[in-house]
């Protein structure tokens, strides 16, 4: 008895609907043959019609049959798709979500950081298993190559959403995609303008050619593809040591065009290329035979991330597999890290998509002794762990200018030099103003009276007075006896002071070219006492958008106009509290922080205290970020720019979770010489 009829024993009193219209329905059905009542097939897009001798229902129909068991007859990757869109109903109507492996599909999966648990291969492994053959085979698909999204039918969403940007409608486009592909998969392995020309025709759609919809679907999965590169370096060695390597890939895509994808992920490494479209038969069936008559009598190792199409259809033609994991496969295998749960849009499925191609970029993930997660550099912490809230936040950003139609837009150095360089991108302009100023800038040159010097003292200084007086109000005294005397004992020094640091301060403000109106004033994370000084300096009315503003209520009698991306109300359950001093150590400027203006207006800085690793280190952090923004911002459709906070958060708090290599971040410092306090990035994380 096989494995499936094995698991399907205690299911013989119950119905049963079967789930999916693909070659392994009907593989299913005539291994189960009449053991099972099969009373009929679902699909996620079709709900009527007849295939493979069973009626094509609905999922309310299946509620209806009281169906005990939906078997999922899908490849591993696609069943997680599948669970997320039916799990629930599932689980409210008691029906069992099982896959053909007997699997529980809505089964909650643990969030775990490391795959003590899981059974894997090290490279070295690998590299001795391919000793033993002259010639090795490929799967191309999520074994050499990788796409920046979570599934692959996420690929037919996009194709959908350029469409209608050009202003073509076509109902259920990606249920009418996938069905095409699956009808024809019956019959051959077609190519993707069949597909359409199929879909079309069959659904009377005339407003697009078949070539046309091909080319868009084309487009997108190129920019899609990223290269997984330790297994391409490992496959260029051997073939500059004269190993025979063939890609045998199951794919709707041309020749030329599967070229195309090499030469993008840079791999030439390659003797041939064996696709089942230009043979008219997949993996599955044909496709392996058809590699023997090319290989004759040669030893041959397939190597793929598929149990079915690469592992199993191998073996079943004589040919040796090896198995490795797919960067779903991996994120599966962790419980998602905890993102599943917060997966809802194209641009949810985008965002995790782009961070699995980057922390799963790599198959060899058992090397070390407990097989733990980790990143080990700079540029990738800051694409995978800070880049989503960043992104979302300067897309907020952009909506509040948009909001209250404000047309001056101040970035306050130093938080809001890397925000400044991609909310410019993200505009395509760059009329946005860097603000040259600091906390302790605004205080110098702001203060009017009592109750202003009053206001900073209650903001305690870890220090002395007379260090106090010289950091915050660049007053010297040489008196030791200073802190005897108190704060308010030097009013006279510190309001004359500000009244020069005053004039200083508007020499350089009248040079930023203010046209009338509200002034955006972005500050990162703060009370809102820049802002209050600022405004003590200019006639322009100041709308503060922060990233989080604290001590909302102590400042609620100081009169101040400012909205937050994180409201007060949200961050009870949040992490952004405990996490925003990370944030504040990378999104810093190269520029040591502002004390007071010259004569001239030109900025006088403090001495420098970092040291240039450090500037190094975050510099590489912000080029992540950027990188991450620039391919966000490609691939997602812009009327999807949709934010999720609490995905957003995950991504950041993973940084807790997964062990960080890089010694030059875990030796970087969050200053604050406002407060003369500085606090280690390691003691943060």
């Amino acid at each position: 008895m096989s494995d499936l009829m094995n698991k399907l024993q205690g299911y013989k009193d119950c119905k049963i609907a079967i789930y999916g219209l693909s070659v392994e329905t009907e593989n299913v059905l005539s291994e189960i043959g009449d053991n099972f009542p099969i009373i009929g097939l679902l699909d996620g897009y079709k709900q009527n019609g007849i295939l493979y001798g069973k009626n094509i229902i609905s999922l309310e129909q299946a509620i209806a049959c009281k169906v005990g068991l939906i078997l999922v007859a899908a490849r591993p990757g696609s069943c997680k798709a599948i669970a997320k869109r039916i799990g629930k109903v599932c689980l409210e109507n008691k029906i069992d979500l099982l896959d053909i492996r007997g699997k529980n599909l809505c089964d909650k999966q643990k969030v775990i950081y490391d795959f003590s648990n899981t059974i894997g291969f090290t490279k070295k492994q690998l590299e001795l298993k391919i000793d033993e053959y002259e010639v090795l085979s490929l799967d191309l698909f999520d074994t050499l190559i990788m796409r920046q999204i979570l599934f692959p039918s996420d690929v037919f969403e996009l194709v959908d959403y350029k469409l209608r940007s050009q202003g073509i409608f076509i109902e259920n486009f990606s249920a009418k995609r996938l069905d095409s592909e699956k009808y024809l998969s019956q019959f051959s392995a077609p190519y993707l303008k069949e597909i359409y020309t199929y879909m079309l025709e069959k659904h009377s759609i005339n407003n697009i050619s078949p070539e046309d919809l091909a080319d868009i679907e084309w487009e997108i999965d190129y920019e899609l593809v990223v290269p997984r590169q330790e297994m391409c370096e490992l496959l260029n060695a051997l073939w500059k040591q004269k190993k025979e390597v063939y890609i045998v890939s199951d794919t709707f895509y041309t020749n030329e065009q599967i070229i195309k994808i090499l030469e993008k992920c840079n791999i030439y490494f390659y003797t041939g290329i064996v696709l089942s479209c230009e043979y008219s038969t997949g993996k599955k069936q044909n496709l392996f035979e058809e590699l023997k008559c090319i290989l004759g009598s040669k030893r041959c190792l397939h190597i793929g991330d598929d149990i079915v199409a690469d592992i199993e259809s191998a073996e079943k033609n004589n040919i040796s597999a090896f198995h490795i994991y797919s960067g779903l496969e991996l994120l599966e295998k962790l419980g998602y890290l905890g993102l599943w749960d917060y997966l809802e849009t194209i641009s949810d499925k985008i965002r995790i998509g782009m961070f699995t191609a980057k922390i799963f970029n790599s198959p060899f993930q058992f090397e070390s002794k407990n097989n733990k997660v980790s990143v080990d550099c700079a540029k990738e912490i800051g694409y995978m762990f800070f880049a989503p809230m960043i992104t979302d936040f300067v897309i907020w950003f952009h909506n509040q200018v948009n909001l209250y139609a404000i047309e001056n837009i101040w970035f306050c150095a130093r938080d809001g030099y890397l925000i400044k360089k991609l909310y410019d991108e993200f505009t395509g302009n760059d009329s946005s103003i860097y603000f040259f100023t600091s906390r302790i800038a605004a205080i110098r040159a702001g203060i009017r009276n009592d109750d202003d010097i009053r206001y900073v003292e209650k903001m305690k200084y870890s220090g002395t007075l007379k260090e106090q007086l010289i950091d915050r109000f660049g007053i010297l005294t040489n008196e030791n006896e200073a802190d005897h005397y108190g704060i308010m004992s030097y009013k006279k020094e510190i309001l004359k002071k500000s009244s020069d640091d005053k004039r200083n301060y508007q020499n350089y403000i009248s040079k930023l070219n203010i046209k009338n109106g509200d002034v955006a004033f972005f500050d990162f994370v703060a009370k809102g006492t820049s802002q209050m000084f600022i405004e003590h300096l200019i006639e322009n009315h100041l709308k503060g958008l922060y990233f989080l503003q604290l001590e909302k209520e102590n400042m609620s009698d100081k009169g101040l106009d400012i909205v937050s991306f994180y409201e007060t109300k949200e961050t009870s359950n949040s992490a952004i509290y405990d996490n925003y001093y990370i944030l504040e150590a990378v999104l810093t400027s190269q520029e040591a922080s502002i004390l007071e203006f010259d004569d001239n207006g030109n900025p006088c800085y403090a001495n420098e205290t970092r040291k240039e690793n450090d500037m190094k280190t975050f510099q590489s952090v912000q080029d992540g970020i950027i990188d991450y923004f620039r391919t966000y911002l490609k691939i997602c459709p812009q009327n999807e720019y949709i934010i999720n906070k609490k995905l957003d958060e995950i991504f950041l708090m993973l940084i807790h979770h997964i062990q960080v290599l890089d010694k030059g971040f875990m030796e970087l410092r969050v200053e604050d010489p406002f407060f003369n306090r500085a606090t280690d990035i390691i003691d943060l994380i």
